[in-house]
């Protein structure tokens, strides 16, 4: 099984094979929070305005997102796991659009097969990933807005890389120190409203879910995000 890991919207949309677009902080974090709320659909779209046509066409919907990090004008919910985890989803269609995870997805048209990433599920998607068996693994690390490498999205490309050819590392200290470099934005009180520190603690739970968000595209060029138990 051959492993890369690419960078940015550019490198999902070199990526081939089995496809992992890795978002830790936070979009992929925040959807499989969403889905666990009780979210029976999860669409994912690159566009705000595009965001909003979703929600008119589905009833029982609720908007969830970012720009700037902050929760976008007219949505329910930011791209928060804290908001997301006090948040009744219960049968409700959750439509998410972000800086770089959901553009990630977008993109990602070369792949055979495209799936979420971050460490709350990352067993998961190590356990899919070795029943699929795939000849090519692209691990996408979408990084700080898309523009800049993010430590703790190449650091979860790291585990996975290591998890599936079976090498025995402990990342948890290397997990948990991401609050000193590039999780630190999460205690400035400053940013208290829309990245409060309970979004790291949340968003570096390994193996708080066993199951993986599976990609489909759908017909009008957004994506739907099935939920498979592993």
């Amino acid at each position: 099984m051959k492993i890369e890991i690419l960078e940015f919207v550019e490198g999902a949309g070199k990526a081939t094979g089995l496809t992992v677009i890795i978002d830790v902080f936070r979009a992929f974090s925040v959807a499989c929070y969403a889905i666990d709320a009780g979210a029976t659909r999860l669409i994912a779209t690159g566009d705000v305005n595009e965001a909003f046509a979703l929600r008119n066409r589905y009833k029982n919907s609720v908007l969830v997102g970012e720009r700037n990090e902050r929760r976008i004008e007219g949505f329910d919910y930011g791209n928060s796991p804290t908001e997301i985890i006090k948040a009744n989803l219960a049968g409700k269609t959750v439509i998410q659009t972000t800086t770089a995870g959901t553009s990630g997805l977008i993109n990602a048209s070369n792949a055979s097969t495209v799936i979420t990433g971050s460490f709350v599920n990352a067993g998961a998607v190590v356990r899919y990933i070795n029943k699929i068996k795939p000849v090519k693994v692209s691990l996408v690390a979408m990084g700080y807005r898309s523009s800049v490498s993010a430590e703790e999205d190449l650091l979860c490309a790291e585990l996975l890389s290591a998890m599936i050819t079976g090498k025995k590392i402990n990342f948890q200290k290397r997990i948990s120190d991401l609050r000193f470099t590039s999780g630190k934005r999460f205690f400035n009180p400053e940013n208290l409203d829309y990245s409060p520190p309970t979004d790291f603690f949340l968003c570096t739970m390994s193996d708080r879910f066993n199951f993986i968000l599976k990609a489909n595209q759908r017909f009008d060029g957004n994506i739907d995000l099935s939920r498979i138990d592993i």
